[in-house]
């Protein structure tokens, strides 16, 4: 299916989550947009399907439907938790249905953009660039990894970027962030506990949009790392969204990463160079504060 009026068809892999779901809201006009998700659609809105990326004859059908010139792979299981309880599933999701996709991109010739993550380091020795070398300490990360030497041993058009700590206005019906979830335990007035030796530069589902967006209209390739400006651990994040959201902050508790017992490992300092974001892709790293302003002027959309 090609539409003469629109240079390019991008199809969207996990379109209601919160990356996907901002790329749909915030596309250029000139491309034809197509999103999927793995359930029955939430809303009524037409350009989002059902497709499973683990069902090899589901996304066949989609490709043959559609053929699409790019493909956004969003989709996977992120909860590194879940994962790590989860492993065959998180395999299935992560690794085979990223192999369903390279596949059917080989097939049409599309170019496919492949959504990684940071857990893919270990965080002993940040900030990392795109050049260093990956040694992922969980599940989730390893997944990652696969799926990212899947992509490059591929033979076909790519980028790999990778994504860190992100937060925005989910959709009610998806799993919470960082910030929305703890915006709402605060607003319920319940205490929480947030590590204070874990470090990142938060990064506004917003910016990653520009970034994505940015790598098709300037035809770029290879792997780019997309984060936000400051290094702050989880705790001084938190702070910093009570303060955006006039929330109560001493309800706020550090603890250290050991209090959360028989969680996946964790990356002490994952924090990325983004050197190369600003001068390839032309988008400048967003601070904490002006990331949550944004959230607060421009609450849930």
């Amino acid at each position: 299916m090609k539409k003469k009026n629109m240079d390019k068809i991008i199809l969207i892999t996990g379109g209601t989550g919160l990356l996907g779901s901002a790329l749909i809201r915030n596309y250029p006009n000139k491309y034809d947009v197509i999103a999927t998700t793995s359930d029955t659609p939430h809303s009524a809105n037409n350009k989002i399907i059902k497709m499973d990326i683990t069902k090899l004859i589901e996304v066949k059908q989609v490709f043959d439907k559609y053929n699409p010139d790019i493909v956004i792979h969003t989709a996977s299981i992120g909860n590194v938790d879940y994962c790590e309880k989860n492993q065959d599933q998180a395999y299935q999701v992560n690794v085979i249905g990223t192999r369903n996709i390279i596949s059917n991109c080989k097939k049409h010739g599309s170019k496919l953009l492949f959504m990684s993550s940071n857990a893919v380091f270990d965080g002993r020795n940040p900030p990392y660039n795109e050049k260093d070398k990956p040694n992922p300490l969980n599940y989730y990360g390893k997944t990652k990894l696969m799926s990212e030497i899947d992509v490059q041993e591929s033979g076909i058009e790519y980028a790999i970027i990778r994504l860190i700590l992100m937060y925005g206005w989910n959709n009610p019906q998806e799993r919470k962030n960082p910030v929305t979830w703890l915006i709402d335990l605060l607003r319920m007035n319940k205490k929480v506990k947030l590590v204070n030796d874990t470090y990142a530069n938060p990064l506004l589902n917003i910016q990653a949009v520009r970034a994505i967006w940015n790598v098709i209209q300037l035809n770029e390739k290879g792997i780019f790392h997309v984060a936000g400006k400051e290094r702050v651990n989880r705790y001084e994040f938190g702070l910093h969204v009570a303060d955006a959201f006039g929330l109560n902050k001493n309800l706020i508790d550090q603890v250290d990463s050991d209090y959360f017992r028989g969680l996946a490992p964790r990356m002490p300092d994952t924090t990325y160079d983004t050197t190369k974001m600003v001068k390839k892709l032309r988008v400048k790293p967003l601070s904490v504060k002006n990331g949550l302003r944004w959230m607060r002027e421009n609450n849930r959309e």
